[in-house]
């Protein structure tokens, strides 16, 4: 008998160790369960839960050959009863995994209790620091980007909160175009007073089209300043393109002095330019340096006025 039994309490006892531990792990599941219902139940009772954000927008109010300011509009909805501070937004730019910009802005705000609000972030890109850092972007390119964006917030319950956010797009680094006058077409000649039209051409030397809306420049004849002119009609320059336009302008010869008779006989004069264009792109109003210096023109002349009117001069 006793020899039989001895299994049967073998049995038992190991038995009876499974169902021990099989109790005890779940009673410690019931107490995380029971502490998950409760705080679950406190949340609903009193309304606190995690607040949202998103990227609603990114601007770029801003953009020259030095720099592009950058604004990221961020959403922020707060579903509790008690308005949360804004600690701290971390901020970085990269393109292609390149950082190009990062930053810190502390104490950023508070977000009303069950309110919402958009917070602008802005950022600038100084395109000086990108090409030193880094050679293979060349300006007139057009590069990819990725903003991470961290917005810490401090929530009543569940502590400090880490909001991670990213958008990608894509933003140009401007080059200057190329200005050239390539003649001085006379519409009617004086000594007292000239209105001639000039023949401008324009180079794009950007990866994107460019509409041209104004010029803002001064032009020197001869190391004798003509004055200005303004933009007629707006001009479409496509993206590495060339588009040639006709302005008109009046001044007087009789100014010029003794270049005049180079001008008068046909021979190359020289000229010289500077100021600024505005733009359209597709990343917004662009306002671009123009200059010229040491260029040399043809004046042209109508038949009327003794001038050949041709028009097949193509020289600079």
């Amino acid at each position: 008998m006793a020899s039989s039994d001895k299994p049967e309490i073998v049995e038992r006892d190991f038995k009876d160790n499974v169902d021990d531990k099989e109790d005890k792990g779940g009673f410690i599941e019931k107490v995380k369960d029971f502490i998950h219902d409760i705080g679950e139940k406190i949340e609903e009772a009193i309304g606190f839960g995690k607040p949202t954000a998103h990227v609603t927008e990114i601007h770029i109010p801003s953009i020259n050959l030095e720099k592009a300011d950058i604004v990221v509009d961020v959403l922020i909805k707060n579903p509790n009863p008690v308005p949360i501070p804004l600690v701290d937004i971390n901020y970085l730019i990269e393109s292609d995994g390149r950082k190009l910009v990062s930053g810190l802005i502390p104490d950023a705000g508070t977000i009303h209790a069950h309110g919402e609000e958009t917070v602008k972030i802005p950022i600038s890109l100084i395109y000086d620091d990108i090409k030193s850092t880094y050679d293979e972007i060349k300006p007139g390119s057009i590069i990819p980007y990725r903003i991470k964006v961290d917005l810490i917030v401090d929530v009543p319950v569940f502590g400090r909160l880490t909001l991670p956010l990213e958008k990608t797009g894509e933003i140009p680094i401007p080059y200057k175009p190329d200005i050239d006058l390539e003649k001085i077409h006379f519409e009617r000649f004086s000594w007292d007073e000239t209105v001639a039209v000039l023949h401008l051409k324009l180079e794009n030397k950007n990866d994107f089209d460019m509409g041209l809306n104004a010029l803002d420049y001064e032009i020197w004849l001869s190391e004798v300043s003509i004055g200005a002119a303004e933009l007629q009609k707006s001009t479409k320059i496509d993206k590495n393109g060339i588009s040639c336009f006709e302005i008109p302008i009046t001044f007087r010869p009789k100014d010029f002095g003794s270049a005049l008779w180079d001008m008068i006989r046909g021979k190359g004069t020289g000229y010289s330019m500077k100021g600024h264009i505005n733009v359209d792109t597709p990343f917004g109003a662009m306002k671009l340096p123009i200059s010229k210096e040491g260029g040399t023109t043809r004046l042209k002349k109508n038949k009327e006025d003794g001038g050949e009117d041709d028009d097949d001069d193509n020289e600079d």
